[in-house]
């Protein structure tokens, strides 16, 4: 039988070359498009960026408008900033002038009580001072009320009577608060220094409106013990934050008085 004799292929050694003309091929496509990205036409922007200012401008309910920013060359071609409203920070004159007189008015208040109060004021037992609210004057209790108790002292009516004297022409709202010290009270009268804080309040307010003050003006608040203006460790301490606290809120245009526009009480 005779042998057939078979003649190996002949291997090519070249065919990566067909690879890498391919490669080579869509890298050059690749930067032709990159290139032809890169060449922005600035007129077509600018009359997109026109055209698009032009329809926020006119669309139904807009306030304040819209900005149209375009940059050529950034990832993002269009962004749209909305407009900051332009707040005018400048004082008003009449605010200002406004202010300052009722500065000068509950000023001129305090100068009145402190010498309505002047024996009182210089025994340390009535505190006038001018606060962020407006002015503050504190009265000892002891100079008020007997311990224990809500009922204004004959002393007191008399002082508080010139107090209100000169508060009733006035318009600024008022604020009468009552503190006590930390002695627990519990009788029939008062459970708690709750209702004792809050009953001397009301007194002091009620004898406000028996001399002229207009009620709407004012508000009795009780604070019992819990804020002391002293240590409650000591007698010196306690006697200090046994008091009641009237503060006079000033009032700006911006801020009407409680009450402003009703009708006077008959």
């Amino acid at each position: 039988m005779a042998r057939r004799h078979t003649e190996d292929e002949h291997e090519n050694h070249e065919r990566w070359l067909v690879s890498y003309a391919d490669f080579i091929t869509l890298l050059f496509a690749f930067f032709v498009v990159m290139y032809a990205i890169s060449q922005v036409n600035e007129g077509k922007y600018r009359v997109l960026s026109d055209a698009l200012v032009s329809a926020f401008r006119n669309v139904p309910g807009a306030t304040g408008g819209a900005q149209v920013a375009l940059n050529p060359n950034a990832a993002v071609p269009i962004q749209i900033v909305p407009r900051r409203p332009i707040i005018n920070t400048s004082p008003n004159p009449k605010i200002e002038e406004a202010r300052r007189q009722n500065r000068e008015k509950i000023r001129n208040v305090a100068r009145e009580v402190k010498e309505a109060l002047g024996p009182l004021v210089q025994e340390g037992l009535v505190q006038v001072t001018e606060t962020a609210l407006g002015i503050t004057i504190e009265i000892n209790a002891s100079v008020l009320f007997a311990p224990g108790d809500a009922r204004l002292a004959p002393v007191a009516v008399r002082a508080l009577a010139a107090v209100g004297a000169i508060l009733a022409p006035t318009d600024f709202p008022i604020t009468v608060e009552g503190h006590t010290d930390n002695t627990p009270i519990s009788n029939a009268f008062f459970p708690s220094n709750w209702e004792l804080s809050g009953v001397r309040a009301s007194s002091v307010v009620r004898l406000f409106v028996d001399t002229g003050v207009d009620p709407r003006r004012l508000t009795a608040t009780g604070y019992a013990d819990q804020r002391p203006v002293a240590d409650n460790a000591t007698p010196e301490g306690r006697s200090r934050n046994r008091r009641v606290a009237i503060t006079l809120e000033s009032q700006t245009p911006d801020a009407p008085a409680p009450g402003a526009g009703l009708p006077a009480p008959r």
